[in-house]
């Protein structure tokens, strides 16, 4: 059976894939003008306990997490 994946998932995987893995002092700031896309996987991202603020901000324990493994998975698929 092949699952079929909302666009609102892969949105929040393309916002969480923007925070840098190196750093932890880095965040994002999603203004109240981006695209309400963007606005919108913020927003979840936040309420899911991945970020620190509802716009963006830092990542939490969860997050830096996820991102670690989000980065293997695109790295390993980005290779030729």
């Amino acid at each position: 059976m092949i699952k079929a994946y909302p666009e609102s998932l892969f949105n929040e995987l393309k916002l969480l894939a923007k925070f840098p893995e190196e750093s932890h002092l880095e965040g994002l700031k999603i203004h109240h003008t981006a695209d309400p896309e963007l606005i919108k996987s913020a927003e979840s991202l936040f309420h899911k306990g991945m970020t620190t603020q509802i716009d963006g901000g830092y990542l939490t324990d969860s997050g830096r997490e996820m991102v670690e493994h989000l980065h293997t998975v695109l790295d390993t698929l980005s290779q030729s």
